[in-house]
């Protein structure tokens, strides 16, 4: 494969050769946990990083290794890793780059569990951590500390869509010093490619859009060669958070499908948002490929399309958002997203329930704001679906 070559062609090729092993046209799976040294040298070599090779499998795998060199191609990083969780990934680099008293700057909104973590690494290291809007460059500069080591984003932002102008980010925190850290997982690196704009390291949890068929939990870093190798070193082989090789073997293979798929969650969504905006039922839709979106701008300059995911508010309260959802007949109420079947859930009471309510309200999630996860059905039904339970809605709200 060309270096130049095309991202749909480096999905399927990057990070394997059949020459290597016996032709096989599908990357084979090393379900094992140790691997043999020839002799006692050879061991003391490997443990003292004086020679490539396997040793143990919390420490690297031949298939999980596949995985990651193809991810960091795809993402235009030096080096990539693999976690048992998109948790796993993010626990692993907030841990791995700062100590006790450091301090982490992030996006006003990011995923409930996130918000978890970064309240126990406060209450358990002294890990401080500010939520802001980063649409201001003043404000982002304005809450820089003199022991901020990360700036944290997420962009679109859980579940609001808001968008972060990364290039933006990128430049203020190169004058500062400081590592730009994004959750790419509603992009992938088919649509948003962060390291291109001036971001440190990507996080994906791999469960969602690159896994794509809900059946693996996952999570994937990719960075520099120098940050990625210490991130390896001490959180992922000391509180071991790894991928099983037959978990790499599935990524391996929802990848070759990936730019497919987001075209085909892509081309529904927009379809889907267009409708939602249209309908009376509905207060306001969140998507970053609707003009009329606040950060569309943003989108055209950093997305080479408008993503899978569209958050919006239906009218009424927690009840009647909840009520609309326990309408649908085709659509799965479930969280995740990424996957071929549509999925809806209610931010404030499953995702992001963790999250205090005053806290939530800052970050614009609402007792009545929807998330939907667009799949890969004809986009005729999915819409055949949220229009009856929006008619629903309309007519118990005229009962009452």
């Amino acid at each position: 494969m060309r270096k130049d070559s095309k991202f749909e062609t480096k999905v399927i090729h990057s990070g394997y050769s059949s020459d290597q092993h016996h032709g096989a046209l599908a990357p084979p799976i090393f379900p094992t946990s140790t691997f043999v040294f020839p002799n006692a040298e050879t061991g003391e070599q490997r443990f003292a990083g004086e020679q490539e090779g396997y040793i143990y499998s919390r420490l690297g795998n031949p298939t999980v290794k596949m995985l990651e060199e193809r991810i960091a191609v795809l993402e235009g990083g030096e080096k990539g890793l693999a976690f048992g969780s998109g948790m796993a990934a993010v626990s692993a680099v907030l841990m791995g780059l700062t100590k006790s008293d450091d301090h982490i700057l992030c996006s006003q909104g990011v995923y409930g569990c996130t918000f978890g973590l970064l309240q126990m690494l406060k209450e358990k290291y002294n890990v401080e951590h500010n939520l802001i809007a980063m649409s201001d460059p003043d404000v982002i500069k304005a809450h820089i500390q003199p022991n901020t080591k990360i700036i944290f984003l997420e962009t679109p932002i859980n579940p609001t869509m808001a968008l972060v102008d990364l290039e933006m980010v990128g430049k203020i925190a190169a004058k500062y010093n400081i590592k730009v850290v994004v959750d790419n997982t509603f992009c992938t690196p088919y649509l948003q490619r962060p390291l291109e704009l001036g971001s440190h390291i990507v996080i994906h949890s791999a469960t969602k859009y690159i896994g794509g068929h809900g059946d693996v939990v996952a999570g994937l870093v990719v960075g520099d060669r120098e940050t990625v190798d210490l991130i390896a070193a001490t959180t992922q082989k000391d509180i071991g958070g790894i991928m099983s090789p037959f978990d790499a073997w599935l990524l391996l293979r929802g990848l070759k499908t990936l730019p497919v798929r987001m075209d085909r969650h892509c081309d529904n969504a927009m379809y889907i948002a267009e409708k939602l905006k249209e309908h009376p039922a509905v207060e306001s839709v969140y998507f970053p490929g609707d003009p009329e979106f606040i950060d569309y701008p943003i989108a055209q300059r950093q997305m080479d399309r408008s993503g899978g995911l569209i958050s919006f508010k239906i009218k009424g309260n927690r009840k009647d958002a909840q009520n609309f959802i326990n309408s649908m007949k085709l659509l799965k109420i479930a969280v995740s997203l990424g996957d071929a079947e549509t999925l809806i859930q209610h931010p404030a009471t499953m995702t992001h329930a963790v999250v205090p309510h005053e806290a939530r309200e800052r970050m614009g999630i609402t007792d009545n704001l929807i998330r939907l996860s667009v799949g890969l059905e004809a986009k005729e039904d999915i819409w055949e679906d949220l229009e009856q339970a929006l008619q629903s809605h309309i007519r118990k709200s005229e009962t009452v």
